[in-house]
């Protein structure tokens, strides 16, 4: 008597194996897909300077990466990218927007003017500079979370005026959400920020982090 091949009758119990296991999901409502299954998957592009760069840290110890753990741990399908670079200007960031961006971004976490502030660079400029980039992701409409930064008292009442308006002004004529000062509660904590006295540590980070979740969680749902 013939004898059917082991290969084809291992391929039918197989088959019917996961067949099976498919209807038992089907018909257990306890069998259910993770919540970061079931939420679709998103890229968020955190643009900027040091700050989000994490100069002086490791890697996953930067604002992008722990985000990205917060918000995975809350269920979200979310892919953060790194796109700081330390001593980024708004003129600068404007220069490599289009190369930095690329396709594919469901959002931008827009931190600039750090730097400019730092240097007295006239405001003006500096507004510009964040009024074009904001123009240009919405034109390709790509959804924006703008994080201001504040003047140093130093500079004088006038640029600090100047300066502070600038993040206001973008998010109400752009219509995007606005995180104030990124740094709240960070700047000038020497238990918060590295031996500089100006660049976050890792602790400094996730305070950071914890602040900014509530608006980075709008700009994904």
């Amino acid at each position: 008597m013939l004898r059917p091949k082991l290969g084809a009758h291992n391929s039918r119990r197989t088959f019917l194996q996961r067949a099976f296991a498919v209807v038992l999901f089907a018909l257990d409502p306890s069998r259910t897909a993770s919540s970061a299954e079931l939420k679709p998957a998103r890229k968020i592009i955190a643009f900027g300077d040091s700050i989000i760069a994490g100069l002086g840290l490791r890697d996953d110890d930067a604002i992008p990466a722990a985000l990205q753990r917060a918000l995975r741990k809350e269920g979200y399908n979310v892919t953060i990218v790194n796109a700081g670079v330390s001593g980024e200007t708004a003129s600068s960031g404007l220069a490599r927007l289009d190369w930095t961006i690329g396709d594919g971004a469901d959002g931008v976490i827009l931190e600039l003017g750090g730097n400019d502030m730092l240097r007295g660079i006239d405001p003006d400029v500096t507004e510009a500079a964040l009024d074009a980039i904001l123009a240009a992701l919405k034109a390709r409409k790509i959804r924006v979370l703008l994080a201001g930064m504040k003047a140093a008292p130093g500079l004088g009442p006038e640029y600090q005026r100047r300066f502070d308006a600038i993040y206001p002004a973008l998010a109400k004529k752009y219509d995007v959400p606005l995180c104030p000062f990124l740094l709240e509660d960070v700047a000038g904590v020497p238990a918060l920020n590295q031996n500089d006295g100006m660049h976050p540590n890792s602790a400094g980070v996730e305070t950071i982090v914890k602040r900014i979740l509530p608006e980075v969680r709008a700009l994904l749902d």
